[in-house]
């Protein structure tokens, strides 16, 4: 098991999220690798859910079609278990309960650690009933990250002081998706977290490009982008590994181009 800290270690962390299954699970293999090679630190796997509440129309997209491919949670555990000895970095899976519930919660745990998953992330579980969730994890060493988002005002201080792996900071309310413009104060939370805790913060939902990426850096440990990336391989599908491994070096090299 890899810790998810080792991704902010001496620099900035550009995290990428990919749908697994999206156009189909060999592209998911070679975008994974492509990613790897282009400087992304950690990576955020997806998997297709058929009703993603935290997800915008994009990522929706994504995982409609990746499910109608024939996409199962089985066969995204045989994917990363074929790759994972090749890929050195820190990988999560992204996820929602149901998913959790419909495999049996042990028993996806147990594989997670069997094929070198490091951690999750479950949008639809609160910080309050995250006690149901965390002993599975912990039984397994897989680190359950959390989130904490505009709205959590109070509750920053005593998520963060919980969180394990990477605190995961929701630039804006609402969904994922490409944002033009980000005017939370990102500042404000991730001080208010290191103010109890010492866990690396990565900004997340609406970040597309180095600019952006950048800006979030010099006030975060990192920056997670995924809705830009899955909309370059909704454009060009099985093409994509090219383009989106020039994106992600784009983005990566801005990430690392902040001191730390």
């Amino acid at each position: 098991m890899i810790k998810l800290r080792t991704a902010f270690e001496n620099k900035k962390a550009f995290i990428a999220f990919l749908t697994a299954g999206d156009p189909d699970l060999e592209t998911t293999e070679k975008l994974i690798y492509e990613m790897v090679k282009n400087g992304v630190d950690l990576i955020e796997i997806g998997i297709p859910f058929s009703d993603p509440i935290a997800e915008g129309v994009v990522i929706q997209e994504a995982d409609i079609r990746s499910l109608a491919n024939g996409t199962t949670t089985e066969k995204i555990f045989d994917m990363v278990e074929k790759i994972r000895p090749n890929v050195k970095i820190p990988l999560v899976f992204m996820t929602y309960m149901n998913v959790l519930f419909g495999y049996g919660t042990d028993k996806f745990m147990s594989r997670c650690k069997d094929i070198g998953i490091d951690g999750i992330i479950v949008p639809d579980v609160p910080y309050e009933e995250k006690d149901e969730l965390l002993p599975y994890c912990h039984k397994y060493g897989i680190e359950l990250v959390s989130l904490v988002a505009p709205t959590s005002h109070d509750r920053i201080t005593k998520i963060a002081k919980d969180a394990e792996g990477f605190l995961y900071v929701v630039s804006s309310l609402g969904v994922t998706g490409v944002r033009s413009e980000i005017k939370t104060d990102i500042n404000e939370i991730v001080s208010l977290a290191k103010s109890v805790s010492d866990i690396p913060c990565a900004v997340g939902f609406g970040i597309s490009t180095p600019e952006q990426a950048e800006k979030m850096c010099s006030n975060a440990d990192g920056a997670i982008v995924g809705s830009a990336i899955v909309k370059i391989i909704a454009k060009y599908g099985k093409d994509s590994v090219k383009p989106v491994g020039e994106y992600v070096k784009s983005m990566a090299d801005a990430c690392h181009s902040v001191s730390v």
